[in-house]
């Protein structure tokens, strides 16, 4: 599949085939996001890779009893080190929050690769950090960005509509339509 089709593929899947994931597609996805760009190359963040079921139930739980991320065969955490954006060597603007940003482009590095291979995932965003940070025993010091449960999609959701070209995208200032 190429780039533009796996962009064009990608959806938010909430239901599993009970299927495993071969280990050299995990190692796959997960260097995906090691390899993805950071701020400085700081690599602010770090990954749980969650398989067993009791720690993904406990996991689901954490995240608004959002159950189906159990069924999915693996479930990433990433974590971001906020310690790291303080390093940068130039000034950051006031949006700009590294260790926040950053594991959020590798997680999507994962996304985009899990498509590729065939697999389905979910941004999870919604959960008790507190409650994550619990069960996966995560340094207080640390953040959790996100949860990303990836598994054998058991669903082919339609694409949901999206804005048209011209109502996000100007030229040379707001506003003004950019046409191509």
């Amino acid at each position: 599949m190429d780039f533009f089709e796996v962009i064009e593929r990608r959806r938010s899947i909430r239901k599993f085939k009970p299927n495993p994931i071969p280990k050299e597609d995990l190692k796959k996805i997960l260097d995906a996001g090691r390899l993805a760009p950071s701020g400085g190359n700081r690599q602010p963040w770090q990954f749980i890779v969650v398989k067993d079921l009791k720690t993904k139930k406990d996991l689901a739980a954490a995240a608004n009893n959002q159950m189906f991320i159990a069924d999915a065969d693996t479930v990433v955490v990433a974590l971001g080190d906020p310690r790291e954006s303080g390093k940068l060597p130039y000034k950051l603007s006031a949006t700009r929050i590294p260790h926040r940003q950053d594991p959020m482009i590798a997680v999507e590095h994962m996304v985009l690769a899990a498509t590729a291979l065939g697999y389905g995932t979910c941004w999870i965003g919604a959960f008790n950090e507190q409650e994550v940070k619990k069960v996966l025993k995560i340094p207080e010091d640390l953040e959790v960005i996100a949860l990303l449960p990836i598994g054998v999609p058991n669903e082919a959701p339609a694409p949901k509509p999206r804005k048209a070209f011209s109502e996000i995208f100007f030229k040379e200032s707001y506003g003004v339509p950019l046409e191509l």
